[in-house]
């Protein structure tokens, strides 16, 4: 009886659904017929009340926002309804139990839209609050789009409840008071945003009482008269805190202040307030906790458009390469644009054309053009640092060419030797001076940042952050230096030094010939040279004995003069070229600093190096030194070492000289064996660099390895190391034959790729703690079959608390033996990226739990959300793999941004899930992307059919996936696709 009851229960858990989904077969026809009479009872109602509304909207009324909210949700439904209808028409046997359960669905929606109707009240509309404020006179917006862009932001953050300060900052000139003008004005023609809108200017010379009068004369009545700053900022704090919505804007400031001082209430999403602010200097910004928005310069074709525009003249007589060049020459600063066309407006002749291009591109003191309205303003700006080592610093980007990006890692460099840059008791202190400098003269507008991808042989590449000046800015510093810097591209004739010149660049275009001059510059310290091929002339340096920073970037140089050894002062010398074989001796440079041989045909250690007692920072770069050995006996005295980099590849360094240098912050190169390396390790019991890449017995070149920012780093080839560095935070494995991998990130990571003997990796590192990972890629490891060796009977826990507690992405590609990744028992609560690809064994992601007693099988049942950081999921050639995890495991869609799967046939289960708000799905992220072919996402299998039909709409045809590109040394290196598709219809 008990096995007959089971039986029937067993046949009404099935039977139910099949019954339900009958009924809804069944009666489709008639659901849909009741659905269309709904629907028509709803545009009924809603003719009615547009009609109504329509009556009562009478001037300076607006609809209230409840009848606009459901006014939208009604068109919606009929847009859903009319899908729902045209499915029904080609509906199929089992599609029509879907089309029925869907037309009762919009039925009941239908019916509560009805309902909710007769709630407005007896009016549709409200009165909007008063507005306050005065319309602004202003041209038109110069450079449209980027000054409708920049409109637009700020438009945004206006409108934003969580905003309530906004700073607006760029250089001067460039448009920062006429967006907020137009600002002004749209704000009052929309009268139903803010009540009260209020346009400050505030003066240079910061004063409370006048800032305070401003504010108070915009108010009716005015509240205050002549007492002390205090008693004044409580009347006016009074007055505007009746003021809800009101915007405060307050142009050209140049100090940042508390609001309290002056009597501005702080703006809340309580009283509806904001605060906008424009000004030069981000730091006015910061220091007001502001929001902030820069305004960029104009684009090349909105300069042109604006030049020719303000010349107000057929140009087309004038060569266009000379209007180009002029228009260049203005560096799309709008203010600049206008001042310069405007000296030549109405002018025809192609003379006078050339002549100011010609004026523009070889005054070193500025233009006459600029002069008076340009570069006042930008001089302005640059006596304002008031910081001399700012000023300094500002002055050394002039003498890199126009449009130059200068590294920062270089720039710190000069200005490290430059002493804009004091020596201090560590170089991270030196180079956080550096950065901090470069910040600032960013946030002031005077530096523009960026960042750009360095490609090294093709091979791989990192990002590095750069500075540029623009050409009035530089211009001005020119100005400014005036006889004390000569900036040319051709090395002038040797009257045209001077004697007072300080400061030389010559910057001159690749491949010009350096000719034979010999300048007597006394008070010459600092020479920039680039470009140049073949020779410098012995006699060029004879009479520059007070140098003390020498930079050389000339690609075909092809010798150097002995001249250079008696250069007695130097403090930084740096020597970048691809033809130069060799250096002269440096014996005598014993007051060098810093000394960079980026040589790339570099064969030898070059000679008297040892003597350089001084040296704090050495780099050595070269392709031709394969395997040589430093020369023993150097590495001890050069005691003072803070950066060492040698090639990875070239020249080996011995174990038990290294341990001499205690005072080093950042290594990289290769050790002679695995014995010096283990001295080495030992001895940083004393502490070590903070920043290495540790090579062993490497034998094959970095083009075919991938190296590249390693972090803190070791590299092991064909060894075994049983000591590693107790901070170590990147472990790269290999026994390559050929190829390469390149990646985007190396910071915090593992790599093991080709080791043949490797089965476990808990095994094989059994002294390597993995709780600091964050990211962690397995590839080609032919034997691994898991992360763990999970033994059944264990005196403590296979995986140590904490292992893996930090990852962040995770990959395995071509690892063919192994079928199952975690455990069930690793905490990856800060995973964000998994990418699986051609394992061809794999049968899960995560493990099931195999519960092995009650207990355990009663939490197995429990819903476990896991991966709770998961922004991408990439899941490519796995033929074997069933599921990602457990039935009793999901994971939410809060956090996602991508999802590919892609040659997955046996996977039959995407375990995602969202949350639950009064009884319905909430809404994935809308920058939610799903790249999977469409039989495949027909052929799933849900926990919840309402999730398919939510996440449909980001489904993606895949079309970009992991490709092998060939690497200059013959073999492949894998790069991670890019998201990209087409709507799946």
């Amino acid at each position: 009886m008990e096995m007959l009851g089971a039986i029937l229960e067993l046949g009404k858990t099935i039977l139910a659904p099949i019954s339900e989904y009958y009924k809804y077969h069944r009666s489709v026809d008639e659901h849909m017929k009741n659905l269309k009479r709904k629907r028509d009872d709803l545009e009924c109602k809603k003719s009615d009340i547009e009609s109504k509304m329509r009556a009562e909207l009478l001037p300076r009324k607006k609809p209230k926002r409840e009848v606009e909210f459901w006014l939208q949700k009604v068109n919606t439904i009929n847009v859903e309804i009319q899908n729902t209808e045209q499915e029904a028409e080609r509906a199929k046997y089992f599609s029509r139990m879907h089309v029925g359960k869907i037309a009762c669905q919009k039925i009941q929606e239908v019916t509560e839209l009805i309902d909710q109707s007769c709630g407005f009240g007896e009016s549709l509309v409200i009165d909007p609050p008063v507005s306050y404020g005065d319309e602004l006179p202003t041209g038109a917006l110069v450079g449209e789009s980027t000054a409708e862009i920049t409109t637009e932001k700020i438009w945004k953050h206006l409108l934003d409840e969580d905003c309530g300060m906004i700073g607006v900052y760029g250089m001067g000139g460039v448009g920062k008071t006429t967006i907020m003008k137009k600002i002004n004005n749209r704000l009052l023609k929309e009268k139903d945003k803010f009540n009260h809108v209020i346009w400050v200017t505030v003066s240079k010379a910061f004063d409370v009482i006048k800032l305070q009068n401003a504010i108070a004369s915009m108010l009716h009545p005015n509240p205050l008269k002549s007492e002390d700053e205090t008693t004044r900022a409580g009347k006016l704090y009074a007055a505007l805190k009746e003021m809800k919505k009101c915007v405060l804007i307050l142009d050209d400031l140049w100090n940042a202040f508390p609001l309290e001082n002056i009597g501005i209430p702080e703006p809340t999403s309580e009283n509806g307030c904001k605060l906008v602010l424009t000004t030069r200097d981000a730091k006015v910004c910061d220091g007001m906790n502001c929001k902030t928005i820069k305004v960029e310069l104009l684009s090349i074709k909105e300069s042109r458009d604006l030049f020719l525009k303000t010349v107000g003249c057929d140009v087309s007589n004038i060569p266009e390469d000379v209007v180009e060049g002029v228009v260049k020459q203005c560096a799309r600063l709008p203010l600049a644009i206008i001042t310069i066309a405007g000296s030549l407006k109405n002018v025809v002749d192609v003379f006078e054309w050339r002549n100011t291009l010609n004026e523009l591109r070889t005054s070193t003191k500025g233009s006459a053009h600029v002069d008076a309205p340009v570069l006042k303003r930008l001089q302005f700006s640059y006596e304002r640092l008031k910081d001399k080592k700012l000023q300094d610093c500002l002055l050394c980007c002039a003498l890199y060419p126009e449009d130059y990006e200068i590294y920062r890692d270089e720039l710190i460099e000069h200005l490290i030797g430059e002493k804009v840059i004091e020596s201090m008791k560590s170089r991270q202190e030196e180079l956080d001076q550096g950065h901090t400098l470069l910040n600032k003269l960013e946030n002031a507008c005077l530096l523009e940042g960026g960042s750009k991808d360095f490609i090294i042989e093709d091979i791989f590449e990192e990002k590095r952050r750069f500075v540029k000046m623009h050409d009035l800015i530089r211009d001005m510093a020119l100005q400014i230096a005036g006889a004390k810097f000569l900036v040319l591209e051709d090395v002038p004739n040797e009257e045209e030094w001077g004697n007072d010149v300080e400061k030389v660049s010559l910057m001159c275009k690749r491949g010009s010939k350096f000719p034979y001059v010999s300048p007597k510059c006394p008070k010459l310290s600092t020479l920039l040279l680039r470009g140049y091929e073949n020779i410098i002339p012995d006699p060029f340096f004879v009479h520059l004995h007070g140098l003390r920073v020498l930079h050389v970037d000339c690609d075909g140089l092809e010798s150097l003069p002995n001249s250079v050894s008696d250069l007695k002062h130097l403090t930084s010398l740096r020597l970048n070229s691809y033809d130069l074989e060799c250096v002269p001796s440096l014996a005598k440079l014993t007051a060098l600093r810093s000394l960079d041989l980026s040589v790339r045909s570099l064969e030898e250690i070059p000679h008297g190096l040892e003597m350089l007692v001084n040296l704090r920072y050495l780099n050595v770069e070269s392709y031709r030194m394969n395997h040589k050995m430093m020369p023993p006996g150097i590495l001890p005295k050069l005691c003072q070492l803070q950066v060492l980099k040698l090639p990875i590849w070239g020249l080996d360094v011995n174990g038990e000289e290294m341990v001499r240098l205690k005072k080093l912050e950042c290594f990289e190169g290769t050790f002679d064996g695995v014995k010096g390396f283990n001295t080495y390790v030992e001895s940083l019991e004393e502490g070590g660099p903070s920043h290495y890449k540790y090579a062993v017995n490497q034998k094959k070149p970095a083009s075919q390895l991938g190296v590249a920012e390693l972090g803190e780093s070791v590299i092991l080839s064909d060894c075994n190391i049983c000591l590693l560095p107790k901070d170590v935070r990147a472990l790269i494995i290999w026994d390559f034959q050929r190829g390469s991998l390149c990646q985007g990130y190396w910071k915090k990571s593992v790599w093991l790729n080709g080791c043949e003997e490797i089965e476990y990796i808990n095994s094989y590192f059994d002294t390597f703690s993995l709780q600091s990972l964050e990211i962690l890629d397995l590839v080609k490891l032919n034997n691994l079959k898991g992360l763990f060796r999970e033994e059944k009977v264990a005196p403590a826990p296979v995986v140590p608390l904490g292992t893996f507690s930090r990852l962040k992405q995770f990959s395995i590609l071509h690892c063919p033996n192994i079928k199952k990744l975690f455990t069930p028992r690793l905490l990856l609560d800060n995973l964000e990226q998994i990418d699986v690809f051609s394992c061809k064994q794999l049968e899960e992601i995560i493990g099931g739990a195999e519960a092995s007693d009650e207990v355990e099988e009663e939490e197995a049942k429990e819903i476990v959300k896991i991966f709770p950081q998961l922004r991408e999921l990439r899941l490519k050639c796995l033929p074997e793999l069933k599921t990602i995890c457990s039935s009793s495991n999901v994971i939410l869609c809060d956090s996602l941004n991508s999802i590919e799967i892609r040659e997955c046939p046996k996977l039959k289960r995407l375990p995602l899930s969202l949350h639950l708000i009064d009884g319905e799905l909430s809404s994935p992220p809308s920058s939610l992307q799903i790249y999977i072919a469409k039989e495949s996402w027909e052929s799933l299998e849900w926990d919840n059919h309402d999730m398919k039909m939510v996440l449909e709409p980001f489904i993606e045809r895949p079309f970009s996936f992991s490709v092998a590109v060939k690497s200059q040394s013959g073999g492949s290196r894998f790069i991670k696709s890019q998201g990209g598709g087409s709507r799946l219809t």
